[in-house]
């Protein structure tokens, strides 16, 4: 049910529902597409890509302007879909971080719903073409170059051990198997199996061998790659931050382009810290996690000196 002539307040309180749905979904948009092209985006199928994106990554976007819209044309509809929404957001994420349960979903989604019931954005049409036009658009803009970075990386397919000059120290980087498992791993589990790890790599052995190691953080940024070439990574252990003269990407020889992993633990544990230690992600940066946590896409590669 729609109101003929809308006061001048009802219309003004429209429009703020407007930019604020769209600053959320825009917001949203580019965290999805962003998130997508990082996390996923790995499968050697287009339809498996297409779906996980679209299941995982972009509901919330979509949410944020499907909702304003519906709330347009049928207001008590929108608000009891917002509300309904905001009280179902904390339940099933009832792990998340506050931040992104409450700022980024729930008081947002309330807040709409009351701003839509009481405002009537004018012209009708032109606030949904915004509401669906502009978050569309971020998620175009955000994607194409995403898109043609991912077309172009290197892989070679040879995922066994590979040797890496890592700027004058070259490397051997474990093959598939035991010291390079498909597994999320925790840096514990981790630390274990290069310690057990056989000569070749691929199998674990009762005694300890320490013929194999995680590699440190300076060793994981100084062997990153891209497009077959050293990245030229420096890692400053005093500010802890890093540096490359070329962005590394998720290639080969050290990162499979079709795998869901994304990060590789480094041997080093957070100074201070009993249960944190170091990552590395397939883009280069460094980042502390929890070292009991072995998500899938987190998992290591074990490293020796080559002979």
């Amino acid at each position: 049910m729609t109101d003929t002539k809308p006061s001048k307040t009802r219309k003004i309180l429209g429009w703020i529902a407007v930019g604020l749905s769209l600053a959320v979904s825009g917001l949203w948009s580019v965290w999805g597409i962003l998130e997508n092209f990082h996390e996923g985006w790995y499968s050697s199928s287009l339809l498996e890509n297409l779906g996980l994106m679209f299941i995982q990554y972009v509901p919330f976007a979509l949410t944020f302007i499907l909702l304003p819209i519906l709330a347009i044309r049928w207001r008590k509809i929108g608000l009891g879909l917002f509300l309904a929404l905001a009280v179902f957001v904390p339940i099933f994420f009832s792990g998340a971080s506050f931040d992104v349960v409450y700022l980024m979903l729930a008081l947002p989604l309330v807040g709409l719903g009351i701003l839509f019931f009481f405002g009537r954005p004018q012209p009708l049409r032109l606030a949904i073409g915004l509401l669906a036009g502009i978050p569309l658009s971020i998620m175009i803009c955000v994607a194409v170059p995403n898109i043609i970075r991912i077309a172009g990386r290197l892989n070679d397919g040879d995922f066994g051990a590979r040797q890496v000059d890592c700027q004058g120290q070259p490397l051997i980087w474990a093959g598939r198997g035991a010291g390079f498992p498909q597994q999320g791993k925790t840096w514990q589990e981790a630390q274990s199996a290069c310690a057990h790890l056989a000569y070749d790599g691929l199998r674990l052995i009762d005694e300890v061998q320490n013929i194999w190691r995680l590699p440190s953080i300076e060793e994981a940024v100084r062997c990153q790659t891209r497009k077959g070439e050293n990245a030229g990574g420096v890692w400053d252990a005093q500010t802890s931050t890093v540096s490359y003269r070329l962005t590394p990407d998720k290639e080969t020889p050290l990162w499979d382009s079709h795998s869901p992993i994304i990060y590789y633990w480094t041997s080093q544990a957070v100074p201070g810290k009993t249960d944190q230690a170091y990552i590395i992600d397939y883009k280069g940066g460094i980042f502390a996690k929890n070292t009991l946590h072995s998500p899938g896409y987190r998992t290591f590669r074990c490293v020796k000196d080559a002979q």
